[in-house]
């Protein structure tokens, strides 16, 4: 029998009188039938306050590396907090974390931290124009960087707005944007190695670094294209910008070195977030030593009192460690796991009529819902995406399995975390039958 909410759905409608919107981050409201309200998880597994089991593979927005509630974490938390829980001072704590930092990424000279990603990426991009003198920002049409305003410049133009495939327009999807900030970034479209090159070209000498996610998770879950992240490295040893790769998705999930040394290349500056803290609000900026000089010297700000917290310094040293002492076993077992998955979910598809197109390296994809008469093939970049991806068609389908027990993210992510077995995934997809065939039966366009 499909699963029911009442208790979260009287919790949302209580918490309606309270927290704006009923919620703390916007887009939580996006879960259908109604957000869920969680009682406690245990390794892949989370129970709402009805009393649903689900197996995760929304996994904390991908935070929930190892797991949920993994016990050595709950006591090396528990055993900093019994000895303080702020300071705003040191702790020889940060410095066994960014020791860590160093010795796992290639580049990682120094670091920083703060208490999320988008603070970070804040620091990282006034850094880069500090550093370069220059005003300019190019990042790619589709990529997140966080919720400022600076982050989502560029991030989801909706189609009538977002300019011309040589220009596209730096929209941000936000009321109350200091307006002056969208005139300080250059969009491009992703994996076109040739189009970012003439972009870099039109405002030469003014870009100060070019940011980008190794793998585009946030709209879909694109891989680069060959040649394009040597084309941005290229570009940036070229005319003196910054390389700034956020890795707050990727980052340990492809393995100690992230993203970059699995595909093979070193950033001048690198945004940590999400499993680098193992689910606590931990961020951290990591790269080189020539790229930190404005912030050693003290000519650029960067502040914050809680950055460095012991409680998620605690978190952080005990989830690198697991890390580190899977060696080369990682990120192959999770790769494994997701590609298994992302057949059994194609064969489901396929024998329901269902034009679902999951694609991905496998410890992390994306499930397109192709529209009417789409084309198949890979996802290459933003537009693609809007143009294909039938969202309403995967919103109802996703619905379906989380109401048989498989939750996956809103949008169509899907992660597997280090805490998934084998087990998981046929259990999921035995789930996953009853949640496409209800889907096959229900769905009306």
């Amino acid at each position: 029998m499909a699963y029911d909410f009442p208790k979260s759905r009287a919790l949302f409608e209580r918490a309606q009188r309270s927290i704006a919107g009923g919620v703390n981050s916007g887009i939580r409201k996006m879960e259908l039938p109604v957000p869920l309200y969680f009682d406690h998880g245990n390794g892949s597994r989370l129970f709402d306050v009805d009393g649903n089991e689900y197996i995760d593979f929304q996994i904390g927005q991908g935070a929930i590396l190892y797991g949920h509630a993994p016990p050595g974490m709950a006591n090396a938390i528990a055993d900093q907090a019994r000895k303080g829980t702020h300071w705003a001072a040191q702790s020889e704590l940060e410095i066994d974390v960014a020791e860590r930092l160093q010795k796992m990424i290639p580049g990682a000279e120094r670091v920083r931290f703060n208490n999320s990603a988008t603070e970070v990426v804040m620091s990282a991009l006034r850094l880069a124009r500090a550093h370069t003198g220059r005003p300019l920002i190019l990042k790619f049409e589709g990529h997140y960087h966080g919720w400022s305003d600076e982050g989502l410049v560029g991030f989801a133009p909706p189609a009538d707005k977002w300019g011309s495939d040589e220009n596209p327009a730096p929209l941000h999807p936000s009321q109350g944007v200091i307006p002056e900030v969208l005139g300080n970034f250059v969009v491009a479209r992703w994996n076109d190695p040739e189009h970012l090159r003439r972009r870099v070209d039109e405002h030469r000498g003014q870009i100060a670094a070019i940011i980008f996610e190794p793998v585009l998770c946030n709209t879909g879950c694109i891989e680069p294209v060959p040649g394009l992240i040597s084309t941005i490295r290229d570009l940036c040893d070229r005319d003196g910008m910054l390389m700034i790769a956020d890795e707050t998705i990727t980052g340990f999930r492809f393995g100690a070195g992230c993203a970059q040394t699995h595909l093979g290349f070193v950033p001048d500056l690198t945004i940590l977030g999400k499993a680098v803290g193992g689910g606590t609000p931990f961020g951290a900026l990591v790269g080189k030593e020539s790229s930190f000089k404005k912030i050693i010297s003290g000519e650029v700000v960067h502040a914050g009192t809680l950055n460095a917290n012991p409680l998620c310094l605690a978190a952080a040293k005990w989830s690198l460690d697991q890390v580190i002492a899977l060696g080369d076993k990682h990120p192959g077992t999770m790769i494994g796991l997701g590609n298994r998955l992302m057949v059994g979910l194609t064969e489901l598809a396929q024998k329901h009529d269902i034009p679902l197109r999951p694609q991905g390296p496998g410890l992390v994809f994306h499930c397109a819902m192709l529209k009417p008469g789409a084309e198949g093939g890979a996802i290459r970049d933003y537009r693609d995406y809007v143009k294909r991806h039938d969202a309403p068609r995967w919103a109802h389908l996703r619905r379906c399995l989380l109401e048989e027990g498989v939750r996956a993210i809103e949008r169509g992510l899907w992660f597997i975390s280090l805490a998934h077995t084998d087990a998981d995934i046929d259990e999921a997809l035995a789930k996953a039958a009853k949640a496409f065939a209800r889907h096959a039966e229900t769905w009306k366009a």
